[in-house]
């Protein structure tokens, strides 16, 4: 008995519907997903090199109002420097312990920069000088570009691991891209349930 051969334009049909079918079940869902996460993170960092790019000028700008203050501006500087000793690579979002240190990094710099613009306070001529107040809104701006690039990244990379963690998306995963692994997303700052002291 001899096997019946299907017409090329049959064969033709049948692959661009079965294709068509792998397309619709969500083949592509893993890598889409990712490739949606990885990019969200290069907008985080790249929001934190913008950060990291202000503060030289801001602690120049300090520095020339303020010489007794310091500790402060070393405190800015040395955390603005670990910050950058970091080293980040794009398998960072998948190692939790890259991934804390170079978050703990970022808060120490948050840290010492709300240190700084709280000693900035006690001088009235610096809060009224053009340069400061033009770097104060570059930075405040930059900070609010740093949390909605964190946000977004945390919204991607929550849809990237529910893919690897549900039906198919973690068949499809196993079976299509084993090296898939879950990514790491940001907690908030230790102490950050807590409301700030106020004193009058």
């Amino acid at each position: 008995m001899r096997a019946m051969t299907l017409p090329a334009p049959v064969r033709i049909a049948f692959a661009a519907l079965a294709l068509g079918l792998l397309g619709a079940c969500g083949v592509n869902n893993v890598p889409t997903l990712e490739e949606r996460a990885k990019s969200a993170w290069s907008e985080v960092q790249n929001q934190y090199q913008r950060r990291a790019d202000l503060i030289p000028n801001l602690v120049e700008t300090v520095k020339g109002f303020a010489q007794q203050e310091r500790e402060v501006l070393t405190q800015v500087t040395e955390a603005r420097a670990r910050a950058g000793q970091v080293q980040v690579d794009a398998s960072t979002i998948t190692d939790p312990q890259k991934f804390r240190e170079y978050q703990e990094a970022q808060n120490q710099l948050s840290g010492a920069l709300g240190r700084l613009l709280a000693t900035v306070e006690r001088y009235p001529e610096l809060k009224s000088n053009a340069n400061f107040l033009a770097l104060q809104s570059q930075l405040e701006g930059t900070e609010n570009r740093i949390a909605v690039a964190r946000r977004d990244y945390i919204e991607t990379v929550r849809a990237y691991n529910t893919e690897l963690r549900t039906i198919p998306g973690r068949w499809i995963a196993g079976f299509l891209y084993p090296d898939a692994k879950p990514m790491e997303t940001f907690a908030a700052t230790a102490g950050a349930d807590r409301p700030p002291s106020v004193k009058f």
